[in-house]
């Protein structure tokens, strides 16, 4: 029957574990074990990555059967080979579990029976967890109490158990009975044979049978040292105080079957009872069906109502009559939708989109599923998908069986309202946010694990300076490590290193989905417990998106874009000002004014082509049309240029060489791009149609991609790759250029579709430019933080295209910069308060409320605002009183005067009513050069002289004027005098 080990401590139990869940798993396939059980403590983030990996072994195991059974020669892989490890006959149950530890210090490992026991043990964790902070669980005896039905409880024996823990499991083992167990472990310190003859005999006096387990922490005892450093990263101890904190051995690792009755001599028993349970427990994560929310509204079916609500959308989008093809392919989608049974999943995204569009947020769907004739008719994008060449069943596909992937961006100001609609919606109990795994990566591995083995802050600061991206598995050069005077022979170092590389890729802790929800139709925290976020109103589930992805959860991503805020706002100023609306789809389309100004690089703050490099990019691709700009937004990324498709790009779309196909097949791949791989979607298709990649093993490639990051794995496919496409007759440096490009996606890669939905914002944001610069600076400045620019770039951008900007006025500004009508009637840029740094806005709201017709004097605004003085201070250092005639100087004096100690109106004057008079100061008026210095440290920006004007004079030939434009317009404020 096999040891099945019941209660392993992965990496998951964070700064615990010592090994990773697929770590365990191989493992326990290699030692022949018939059982494993991930058992996190009060967690089950890391069962599905177990799981996972024993499903690769599973295909492993029978690639090797097909290959021993097929005499005439090896077989063609079903699927990509994995890096070479040992041979594997045996596959074992994966048993999913959870450590609970309660509140009084009593441990349980949970084991589900059934497809109940699993969701009574998410219930339990989310109850714990919810009344907690994140990363908190407070369990009692009573949560076990709500909720047992299908679980098996092994009840982890104490040395010495006290009062309140016989008491505990007393109660537990009156109410549960059959479902209670003993578990018995050795603590590997000499005196095990003493504490299993305990063990048992608390056994007998609780009428509980005996089960045998090892309680792994590690996968392999080469692990002992990893494990000793991050609880000292845990505990925030060097490695010479962690005393008895430290692993006596490396004893405390997965054990075989023989390992186990060695250790539990006289207990056997307990070692065939593991077993035994182990059979008993039918529980499959595998058998986690999904439901997703079944949206019927008013008696209408899923299907009838998306059939009514896209053929109203045509309309909708087409006013002058529906093309034919547009409703052929209307038709198409909506068939292939109703066969997977995917409706719902395009309703809810209607759904959010519709509540979204009511409040008046602005909102634009991207993805691979949202490019498409539906999406576009729902209103979830404005993209019309006759603008690509994506075919429907690329993303939504009967073969591969994948979900439809549709993220839509929000403004950033206003996301949080959609967000707290869903949970208002569909219940916490039924919608939480993803989890994102937050792993180790090269700069935190150098500073936690270095501190850990007491590296000094200097010799920290030199190792991870040396550090760019991840982190190479061979670490910094010893060259290199000489240079930066480090020692590389040096066995602290040296060891270091080692820890650092092994450190590498483990989970560190939970965070939250930048917006990707998980809805169901029946209680979200049946299928998996469900926890606070460290965000108020925020809850979150404990997988991440690779999780929910391997077990086929769909997920609805909900993401913030803080470029849509900015074009709300200036179609809110468009209305407000010249009555004109405006939506993302009703632009005028392909204006030339604004293609030309592209070509001119005049794209400061213009949505994902304002960067230096695109500037520098776009003379030469001179964008014409609005695939042009879908092109531009892919180009400049690091999988395009790390590949050398740009430069090819280029040449080919200037003349220069001409444009060829590898071959006719990839000439339909790659036609559009002039034969150039640029987008996701081609690389793989080259993979499929160039390299021979099966659809599983193009799945395999696309999602390697997504992780590529934390496990580097996409050069896993390498070799397979090259083979492919030599063996398909194509030239070795195009196939090594097309790896390259598709290793660079790993890192940063567009696909179309979703080039295609920033690309209508590049236009909307570009065309609001090009004919309102005045509103489009507006919204730019109301919406900051956002884009590479500051806000001082802004205004100096917005006055060379001749937009008069007007300064902070205590009478005229408000908390956001307006636009308001000068004596010709155009319209001038009035900044506003937010605009000064240590501005608060509900400082400027009372400020604003109080003004009535106007402050005349800063005591008047101290008297009718309430504002304190330490804020009529800030008001006076950014100038705001000069419209009153009230010098930067005068105001300050005044505001200083203002203290709190100072008497109210009422009680200011003497008994004769005679006043306490401030006696008059002439102070000396600023040079030009003090109240530009003075503007900058107050708001980052000025409206006055150029700062290098002041001082061009004083310029010699070799000193370039944008090198201090750039230091005073980022925050380096220096007295003019002293440039």
């Amino acid at each position: 029957m096999g040891f099945a080990e019941l209660s392993i401590t992965s990496n998951f139990t964070f700064l615990t574990g010592g090994s990773h869940p697929e770590e365990h798993a191989r493992r326990a396939a290699l030692l022949g074990l018939s059982a494993l059980a991930i058992a996190d403590v009060n967690s089950v983030s890391g069962v599905v990555r177990a799981w996972s990996e024993l499903k690769k072994i599973a295909a492993d195991i029978a690639d090797a059967q097909a290959a021993r059974a097929d005499l005439t020669g090896p077989p063609k892989p079903t699927h990509l080979p994995d890096p070479p490890r040992a041979p594997i006959d045996h596959l074992p149950r994966l048993l999913p579990a959870a450590c609970l530890v309660l509140m009084g210090g009593m441990t349980l490992t949970a084991l589900p029976r059934d497809r109940t026991g699993w969701g009574n043990l998410c219930r339990i964790l989310s109850a714990g967890r919810l009344r907690a902070d994140k990363g908190d669980c407070h369990l009692t005896p009573d949560d076990i109490l709500r909720f047992p039905e299908g679980l098996d409880l092994l009840l982890h024996a104490p040395d010495r158990p006290c009062a309140d823990w016989q008491r505990d499991a007393a109660r537990l083992i009156a109410a549960l009975g059959a479902q209670m167990h003993l578990l018995m472990a050795p603590a590997y310190d000499g005196q095990d044979a003493a504490r299993l003859d305990r063990a048992a005999r608390l056994a007998v006096a609780l009428g509980l049978p005996t089960i045998a387990s090892a309680r792994p922490i590690m996968h392999h005892g080469a692990r002992r040292r990893l494990t000793d450093i991050l609880t000292c990263i845990r505990e925030g101890l060097r490695i010479e105080d962690l005393g008895t904190a430290a692993q006596a051995n490396a004893e405390q690792r997965l054990r075989s079957e023989g390992e186990m009755r060695r250790i539990f001599k006289g207990h056997e028993g307990a070692v065939d009872r593991a077993a035994a349970l182990a059979e008993r427990l039918e529980f499959d994560i595998a058998s986690l069906r999904y439901e997703y929310p079944s949206e019927i509204a008013d008696g209408e079916t899923a299907a009838g109502r998306l059939q009514r609500l896209a053929q109203a959308g045509l309309h909708w989008r087409y006013p002058q009559g529906i093309p034919e093809r547009a409703q052929t392919q209307l038709a198409h989608e909506l068939r292939l939708i109703g066969k997977l049974g995917y409706e719902p999943y395009f309703l809810t995204v209607h759904d959010i989109v519709a509540f979204a569009r009511s409040r008046g947020i602005l909102c634009q769907g991207r993805g691979s599923a949202a490019n498409s004739i539906t999406c576009y008719a729902l209103g979830v994008t404005s993209v019309s998908p006759e603008i690509g060449t994506m075919v429907f069943e690329r993303f939504v596909s009967e073969a591969r069986n994948e979900p439809p992937d549709i993220d839509v961006d929000f403004e950033h100001e206003r996301r949080e309202e959609v967000i707290q609609h869903i949970y208002e919606r569909y219940g916490r109990h039924r919608a939480g946010l993803c989890a994102t795994v937050i792993h180790y990566r090269g700069k935190r591995a150098v500073r936690e694990v270095g501190r850990a083995m007491g590296l000094s802050e200097d010799v920290l600061s030199a190792l991870s300076s040396q550090i760019w991206g991840s982190w190479s598995k061979t670490g910094p050069e010893i060259a290199r490590m000489r240079e930066i005077g480090l020692d590389p022979d040096s066995p602290r170092l040296k060891q270091t290193m080692q820890l650092i590389e092994e450190i590498i890729g483990f989970p560190r802790h939970l965070s939250q989905h930048v917006g990707g929800f998980v809805i169901t139709e029946g209680r979200l925290d049946e299928l998996v417990p469900i926890e606070n976020a460290s965000m108020e109103d925020r809850t979150v589930i404990c997988w991440d998106k690779d999780d929910i992805d391997a077990l086929g959860i769909l997920k609805v991503d909900v993401l913030a874009l803080g470029m849509l805020s900015c074009i709300r706002k200036a179609f809110d100023l468009l209305k407000q000002h010249h009555q004109t609306e405006y939506t993302l789809a009703t632009l005028p389309p392909e204006d030339p004014a604004v293609y030309d100004m592209a070509c001119r690089s005049d794209t400061l703050g213009v949505f994902q082509i304002e960067s230096r490099a695109q500037m520098n990019f776009l003379p030469r691709m001179r964008p014409r049309c609005f695939y042009d700009l879908v092109i531009q937004v892919a180009i400049i990324r690091p999988g395009p240029i790390q590949g050398d498709m740009v430069h090819p790009f280029i040449r080919r779309r200037n003349g220069e060489e001409p444009v060829s196909f590898p071959s006719d097949d990839l000439g339909r791949v790659l036609g559009k791009t002039l034969g150039v791989p640029l987008f996701q979607e081609q690389a793989m298709q080259i993979a499929i149609t160039g390299a021979g990649f099966t659809p599983d093993e193009a799945d395999r490639l696309r999602r390697s991609l997504a992780t590529f990051k934390k496990h580097g794995s996409v050069s896993d496919f390498r070799t397979r790759f090259l083979r492919g496409m030599r063996a398909n007759g194509y030239d070795q440096d195009f196939a090594e250029r097309c790896f390259s490009q598709i290793e660079g996606f790993g890192s940063y890669g567009f696909p179309e579709s979703h080039a295609a939905s920033f690309a209508l914002l590049v236009y909307a944001s570009a065309w609001l430019k090009r004919h309102h610069p005045g509103i489009f600076a507006c919204a730019l400045l109301n919406s900051q933080p956002m884009g590479f620019y500051a806000p001082a770039q802004i205004v100096r951008d917005a006055r060379e295209h001749g937009v008069e900007v007007r300064p902070v006025c205590i009478n005229r500004s408000r908390w956001d910069t307006v636009m308001e009508r000068t004596e010709r009637g155009d319209l001038a840029l009035r900044l506003g308060f937010r605009q000064i740094k240590a501005m608060r806005e509900e400082e400027a709201d009372w400020l604003t409320a109080a003004r009535g017709n106007g402050y005349t004097a800063v005591e008047d605004v101290w008297r009718r605002a309430g504002l304190a003085s330490k804020t009529l201070t800030i008001l006076a250092e950014a100038d705001a009183f000069a419209s009153l005639g009230i010098s930067r100087r005068d105001a300050l004096w005044a505001a200083r005067a203002l203290t709190p100690k100072k008497e109210l109106p009422l009680f200011s004057g003497d008994l004769d009513g005679e006043g306490i008079v401030e006696p008059t100061v002439y102070l000396p008026k600023m040079t030009e050069g003090e109240a530009v210095v003075e503007d900058y440290v107050a708001m980052r920006l000025t409206l006055r002289s150029h700062p290098v004007a002041l001082i061009r004079d004083r310029l010699s030939p070799g000193i370039d004027p944008r090198l201090l434009t750039s230091r005073i317009s980022h925050g380096v404020h220096q007295p003019v005098s002293s440039l």
